[in-house]
């Protein structure tokens, strides 16, 4: 989907209700539905009048869209939606979330800033905190939402964490951005020049102690440094002149500091190289459809009274995503085929035109399944296009059929004359009906070579007028009784070769139904061990951050004096690295199973997939037997 073609502008995803409640805009939620392409989100957070919504638009690569305001009155209410395509990563789209600023006196519910600050980090894969001045303890304070993080997201369903609860955290949670506006400081420290990055962790250092003074200088602090695996900070002047500040989007780019416009530039780029796909639990890919049925499952849970638990939302978002999965895959199946059909036709190339459906239906269930254990949704979809392709199989045989007997009747009209006037009931007469039995034959064969069910229909037919030749030969005067029994066994003999043909063409048309078959599994396999790949190499990546991440926090720690602490966290680096070690080898039987789960699957269908398909064959063998 090109979504940047129908977002010219920002829509509101989340805002309040005629209740105060959270709920997810329709608008919205339907133009993510369109976006089947995995998504980057980058949300915006920070205090209310700090210009959050312009770094937006210039990651959207406009002027104008996120509004800006020009009053001291917060603009944007809830949380607000720009989809454009990805500028770096094809196939991707980047999705801009610009949140309700934060600390709005004039709206006075703190738990609402706070479900607006979760839900930021809850549905981004880069989070950008916007404020103004420097960063002191000050600016830490008024990030004490971070603080509150644990009590308002769970990882996992038990009420209890472990005690790998910051690696839990670390791991589903987004990269953290600081954006520190209209700063005026220079970037020194001990008189030598520092980078930003190492500002910011310059103030995010812990101080030693106990006392509840240094309990509070640190809470916020530890959050930042525990549940955000990746740090950056980036430094903004002063934009422009006061008076000119209130009507930024009017400003031309030769308006604007160079310095500011070019921190812009750098912030923009570093957002666009590093930001991931946004993935969930187990590192699986989101895609526009998900993140719209992922905000849905946190607001619900929100709006219920619980705490938004990403390892349900993982649960609730496979079964909303899996039966859509099906649904949608099937779909496209069926209208490939009805649309590249044109019954009858040679089995192989409908053969041809199913696979080429199939795996087109395979690739779209793949990208928009999510988290199909046992692949129980993957065997329904199985199910459903072996029913749809045995029903356009059997159509394709009674069209054949059809066009079949309608040239028979055309062909062997004369024979049918001739048997109805007498014409064979003479001295004579068998010889003659069998040469123009035998001519018709060749007549109808040259006519309905290529039909399927060529060969079945004239056995029938022959098979029809058996009692009629007896009757002719006895009637043949000029036959001695030695030569109709002679002729008798000719034509018994012409009833079998035909039956023989007829079987031969019905057992090919079997085997090539459980080539099909194996096309199908062999599909089914391909594209299920890609995703696979894709996500074990995800996950690889994650752990890896997240491992890194706690080495040079421990690191940190031994240098700040914490002793105690960085034993701590070497035991938590220690159960990282087995867990880790335990993943990788439970890859290869998790691929086994997936495996067999495919190949029982195409198993089960096997049973009632060919006596729909060569039944009517079967049961014209009968006949003869």
């Amino acid at each position: 989907m090109a979504c940047g073609r129908l977002m010219s502008a920002p829509v509101c995803l989340i805002e309040n209700d005629e209740n105060g409640q959270l709920h997810v805009r329709k608008e919205a939620k339907d133009i993510l539905d369109g976006i089947k392409e995995p998504v980057v989100v980058v949300s915006v957070v920070g205090l209310y009048r700090t210009g959050k919504s312009y770094l937006m638009n210039r990651l959207a690569g406009q002027q104008t869209g996120f509004a800006l305001g020009s009053t001291i009155e917060s603009k944007t209410k809830g949380i607000w939606m720009w989809c454009v395509p990805h500028p770096n990563k094809k196939g991707h789209t980047l999705v801009l979330l610009d949140t309700e600023g934060l600390g709005d006196v004039k709206k006075g519910d703190e738990k609402h800033d706070t479900w607006i600050f979760c839900l930021a980090v809850l549905l981004s894969s880069t989070l950008v905190y916007n404020s103004l001045g420097v960063i002191d303890n000050m600016a830490l304070e008024k990030l004490h939402y971070v603080t509150e993080l644990t009590e308002n997201i769970r990882v996992k369903a038990e009420e209890s964490q472990d005690e790998n609860e910051s690696a839990d955290f670390m791991s589903v949670f987004p990269s953290f951005v600081w954006a520190v506006r209209d700063f005026t400081l220079q970037l020194k420290k001990e008189d030598k020049p520092i980078t930003s990055d190492d500002y910011l962790e310059g103030a995010l250092e812990l101080k030693n102690g106990s006392s509840p003074q240094t309990v509070q200088y640190n809470l916020p602090r530890r959050c930042l440094r525990n549940f955000f695996a990746e740090r950056k900070c980036f430094v903004f002047p002063r934009p422009a002149s006061t008076q000119n500040m209130w009507k930024m989007e009017e400003l031309t780019e030769k308006e604007l500091d160079s310095k500011f416009l070019e921190q812009a530039n750098t912030f923009c780029h570093y957002i666009y190289n590093n930001s991931e796909t946004k993935t969930v639990s187990g590192s699986r890919t989101i895609t526009g459809t998900a993140l719209g049925n992922l905000a849905e499952v946190y607001v619900e849970a929100i709006r219920s009274g619980k705490i938004p638990c990403l390892e349900n939302a993982v649960v609730s978002l496979a079964k909303i995503q899996n039966v859509r999965a099906v649904e949608e895959a099937l779909q496209l199946y069926m209208t490939e085929m009805f649309n590249s059909v044109q019954l009858p036709m040679c089995p192989e190339e409908l053969s041809n035109i199913h696979t080429d459906a199939e795996k087109a239906a395979i690739e779209v269930f793949i990208t928009v399944s999510f988290n199909d254990n046992g692949q129980i949704y993957q065997k329904e979809l199985m199910g459903k296009i072996n029913d749809e392709y045995q029903q356009m199989c059997q159509q394709n045989y009674d069209a054949s059929r059809m066009q079949c007997e309608e040239v028979l009747h055309d062909v062997f009209d004369a024979l049918e004359k001739g048997i109805s006037d007498g014409s064979y009931l003479k001295p004579g007469g068998s010889q003659k009906y069998i040469d123009m039995f035998r001519q018709l034959a060749e007549e109808y064969r040259a006519r309905t070579g290529s039909q399927i069910m060529s060969e079945e229909v004239l056995s029938k037919f022959l098979k029809t007028k058996e009692n009629i030749g007896k009757m002719i030969l006895q009637a043949d005067q000029s036959l001695s009784a030695a030569e109709q029994e002679k002729e008798g066994e000719k034509m018994k003999t012409e009833i079998l070769k035909q039956q023989k043909k007829s079987l031969k063409k019905q057992n090919w048309l079997q085997e090539q139904m459980f080539k099909d078959m194996q096309r199908t599994h062999d599909e089914h396999v391909i594209q299920i061990t890609h995703q696979m790949e894709r996500e074990q190499d995800r996950m690889r990546r994650d752990n890896k951050r997240v491992l890194e991440a706690k080495l040079r926090e421990n690191q940190a720690l031994l240098n700040m004096g914490f002793q105690r602490e960085a034993a701590r966290m070497q035991s938590e680096i220690n159960r990282l690295k087995a867990d880790m070690d335990k993943e990788k080898s439970s890859q290869h039987s998790k691929f086994g199973q997936v495996l067999n789960c495919i190949g029982i699957a195409t198993t089960a269908l096997a049973p009632g997939f060919t006596p729909k398909l060569i039944g009517v064959g079967i049961s014209m063998a009968s006949n003869f037997v």
